[in-house]
């Protein structure tokens, strides 16, 4: 049974970091990418970042890019997510994700990905 389980979140000053963590149980973890993804009240889940499987590769949304930073840990099977200069709009539930199919393609659309952690809260106050 896969699981992915986040971690890190809370509540922080506009400015502040935050250090999200997914841990991933029941699968092979290096042979898949690893995205990031959140969604705010009211509004659709969204693309954050994601990282290949061959620990080369990134991909970040336009509105994180030189703020966040994706990486993982394949000898512990966890991706991280470094959030830098958080602004109140990054106030958001954010999941971590992961597809079925090993692949070397970096997938931006949430329906790529087939399982999905229970989501850690990320709130920014202004």
């Amino acid at each position: 049974q896969v699981q992915l389980i986040e971690s890190g979140g809370g509540l922080v000053q506009a400015g502040g970091s935050l250090r999200l963590s997914c841990a991933v149980s029941g699968r092979i973890f290096s042979i898949y990418i690893m995205g990031w993804f959140r969604q705010a009240p009211g509004k659709e889940r969204e693309f954050v970042a994601a990282f290949s499987r061959n620990g080369v590769s990134t991909d970040y949304a336009d509105s994180v890019k030189g703020r966040f930073t994706i990486t993982r840990d394949n000898a512990k099977s966890k991706v991280y997510l470094q959030m830098n200069s958080l602004k109140p709009e990054d106030t958001a539930e954010y999941y971590c994700a992961m597809p079925s199919t090993a692949t070397y393609a970096m997938y931006r659309a949430g329906t790529r990905y087939d399982y999905w952690g229970q989501g850690t809260q990320v709130t920014v106050s202004s």
